[in-house]
């Protein structure tokens, strides 16, 4: 038999015919099986989590089936409550199914400390610029003292104690600058 009398034949024709039929029913099959298990029609919308604590914000998930997962916690920001949700993903209003992760972003309880560095004999311009580019705010009534340089730093003070270099305080802490008048006779030393 040549293989055009072969493909010719009804043997051959029936076995395409249930090949056909079989990858139909098979197709068929795994699209239902797909849909059952994927929960494909099934839609969830993601909750505006944002501002709420994290007590909150596991009752609100447990309550649509979801999950939270804390990714990390941010700079601080002072508009949001202390350890509430600044970001997540995915976002508001986008529609997952159940069981889905929602990241979040925490507002940390505060500024992170900051290491204050030696500034002492540099000029006002100088310690305004250095302090204030690594994240500290300047009073803008500083303390003059009793020295023969103007202008000249002669101290940092914070909530009224004096600061050293080495100490840490809060990011965003206002210092009091203490300068030296320019009418002194001689250098300003601590405990005059």
């Amino acid at each position: 038999m040549s293989l055009i009398q072969f493909i010719k034949s009804k043997i051959f024709l029936k076995q395409v015919i249930i090949a056909f039929v079989g990858l139909v029913v098979f197709v068929f099959v795994v699209m239902k099986w797909l849909n059952i298990s994927t929960n494909h029609d099934q839609k969830i919308e993601v909750p505006n989590l944002e501002k709420m604590s994290l007590s909150e914000v596991e009752k609100t998930l447990k309550e649509l089936d979801l999950k939270l997962f804390v990714i990390d916690s941010a700079s601080y920001n002072p508009e949001y409550p202390k350890k509430s949700v600044i970001d997540q993903d995915p976002g508001p209003g986008e529609f997952v199914k159940e069981n889905r992760k929602i990241y979040l972003t925490l507002n940390p309880t505060g500024y992170r400390n900051i290491e204050v560095p030696n500034v002492f004999g540099k000029s006002k311009r100088q310690v305004t610029s250095q302090l204030s580019s690594i994240g500290f705010k300047i009073s803008a009534n500083p303390i003059y003292v009793s020295d023969i340089a103007k202008d000249v730093v002669r101290g940092l003070k914070f909530n009224g104690k004096d600061l050293k270099a080495g100490d840490k305080i809060p990011k965003n802490s206002i210092i009091t600058l203490k300068l030296g008048d320019g009418e002194g006779t001689g250098r300003y030393t601590e405990g005059k």
